[in-house]
């Protein structure tokens, strides 16, 4: 997950949009998702974000978070499948509703992350943070700190790696087959990170209140995010695509 939700520059339309318009059309997809109640429709939004990634030059990216998350999504479909009994067994005891309501559980999950994610991809976290708090009146401190802890996945990440290596170098083996046998082996390295993101999070702490953090307006951005035209159209396609998830 180190690359993957990094900032990749670029002149798409996706990139010059207001980023409020970009969270509007990501919150739009999400929520169409939620309400839709067909396979056209979820499929559907999953076909839009990664048509949206291509036109933005992201695509490679979304594909690598798609085949990362498709493991969750299938353990999601086996648990639907094993839980739901009602319908016509299909096969011992899986129904055809439990299928059903598993794909598409499957979808959703698939279609909630991919949006957000394509978002982070195309805008600079500090114009999302700035064009909230202009635009939604959100806080100023809240909107840091939802941008500072997206800022510190990676290196958290990073920090996982080298706990890891540091271990390999020690004998212990993190390739094992045995998913249990991984897991046991991950736990005490919580312990390390947590201890070092702890340590982060005060020095941050510390850093922002040096800089004068609590004195920092709604006007204080030195850059103003003014709507065009795209921009109210991008509003526009998605109060219709949460129109769609209400229809179908």
């Amino acid at each position: 997950m180190v690359n993957v939700i990094d900032y990749h520059p670029g002149t798409s339309l996706l990139h010059r949009l207001n980023p409020v318009a970009k969270l509007a059309l990501a919150t739009g997809t999400i929520v169409a998702i939620f309400l839709g109640d067909t396979y056209a429709v979820l499929v559907g939004m999953i076909a839009l974000t990664l048509a949206l990634a291509a036109s933005a030059g992201v695509l490679p990216q979304m594909l690598r978070l798609l085949r990362l998350l498709l493991p969750i999504a299938l353990l999601m479909l086996v648990i639907q499948v094993l839980l739901v009994h009602a319908g016509t067994p299909v096969l011992g005891p899986v129904t055809d509703e439990g299928l059903i309501t598993g794909g598409k559980a499957c979808l959703r999950l698939l279609g909630v992350a991919l949006p957000l994610v394509l978002i982070l991809m195309v805008t600079k976290l500090n114009d999302l943070a700035n064009a909230c708090v202009e635009h939604l009146h959100i806080p100023y401190r809240y909107a840091f700190t939802f941008t500072t802890a997206l800022r510190f996945v990676p290196v958290f990440s990073q920090e996982m790696d080298a706990i890891m290596e540091a271990q390999t170098a020690r004998g212990v083996e993190y390739d094992s087959k045995n998913p249990i046998t991984r897991l046991r082996l991950m736990l005490p390295l919580c312990i390390p990170l947590l201890i070092s993101s702890v340590g982060k999070a005060d020095a941050t702490a510390l850093a922002a209140e040096q800089r004068g953090f609590y004195l920092r307006a709604r006007g204080s951005s030195f850059k103003r995010y003014p709507f065009a035209a795209r921009d109210i159209a991008a509003i526009a396609v998605a109060v219709a695509l949460i129109a769609a998830g209400i229809l179908f």
